[in-house]
């Protein structure tokens, strides 16, 4: 990530005040919800939040200051390696950069991760959340801090699934944040947001679920809609409106289509994984609700043929 600085557009000497204004005019500049022809436009928004966490924070920015922490908030580190039997680990960071620099080591010092502290703890904390279990939620070390990992169902509209967006979303410390919603989640996805709470180093898992919509089943990355059909229509064949994603379209019937047949929209579903779903049309016929004498006699005559 570049520097937070010239992402926000200010010097380094800025103002608290200087780094607001530059922060607001840049958000609601490339907000994905003002931007919705650019794809970059989250990615955008996304990276200017960001550099906002480092240089909005007091604490944060003078850490970025002096090196102890790199341009997206983790930890400077310059050098990790083994000693020993294998399980024996020891860490070494320059001056000021260690994590623990305020604690009861000081900086500068080496110490056995298999004394003092979890190892997958102090990997998540010196290489950042990745390299944590993804099975656990909450890890504590022997010196009683945490690193705590949210989890908080959010549910989307399916456009907002699609296309991506912005969404708030409550924490459990009941502030509220914005988060940036990537293009082509479906439902049961997990999203890590990472360093989302200033306060506790966590991350926030979101497990997308996706509301229902007025005219699509989700069936993966394919859209269900269902298309009444006029009966001449059925017969005859002929133009029905189909909705998609971005704005109707008009497909073509062939005569005889039965009620129940679907037709295939390829390339108008969801766009998630590298791959391209389709909108799947399914025909329902519709009879005329008050009935249809020139419909009922030819229906007659036609029985009448057939016995």
């Amino acid at each position: 990530m570049r520097n937070p600085y010239d992402i926000l557009q200010v010097p380094k000497n800025a103002t608290e005040a200087e780094i607001k204004k530059s922060y607001r005019r840049l958000a609601k500049t490339h907000h994905p919800d003002s931007n919705k022809k650019d794809p970059k436009a989250a990615d955008k928004f996304s990276e200017i939040n960001t550099a906002y966490e480092i240089l909005g924070d007091k604490k944060k920015r003078e850490q970025f200051d002096r090196g102890e922490i790199d341009s997206e908030g983790k930890p400077s580190f310059t050098q990790f390696k083994t000693q020993g039997n294998p399980g024996d680990f020891s860490f070494h960071f320059d001056q000021g950069t260690s994590p623990f620099s305020s604690g009861r080591f000081g900086s500068n010092s080496s110490f056995e991760a298999g004394d003092f502290f979890n190892l997958e703890d102090l990997l998540g904390s010196a290489f950042g959340s990745g390299l944590r279990s993804k099975h656990s939620h909450k890890h504590r070390g022997s010196f009683g801090s945490e690193n705590l990992t949210q989890s908080v169902d959010i549910t989307l509209p399916l456009e907002v699934a699609a296309h991506g967006g912005t969404q708030r979303v409550t924490l459990s410390s009941g502030r509220t944040v914005d988060v940036v919603i990537p293009k082509g989640v479906l439902e049961g996805q997990i999203i890590r947001i990472q360093g989302i709470d200033p306060e506790k180093q966590g991350d926030l898992l979101l497990k997308v679920h996706i509301a229902p919509h007025k005219h699509f089943t989700l069936q993966g990355n394919d859209l269900l809609v269902r298309i009444p059909v006029p009966l001449e229509d059925a017969v005859l064949g002929g133009k029905i409106r189909v909705p998609t994603l971005d704005k109707d379209v008009f497909m073509t019937i062939p005569p005889m289509t039965s009620s129940g047949k679907n037709f295939r929209l390829r390339g108008k579903g969801l766009v998630s994984k590298g791959q391209t779903g389709s909108i799947i049309v399914a025909i329902d016929i519709q009879l005329p609700e008050k009935g249809d004498p020139e419909l009922e006699a030819l229906m007659l005559r036609k029985r009448q043929q057939t016995h």
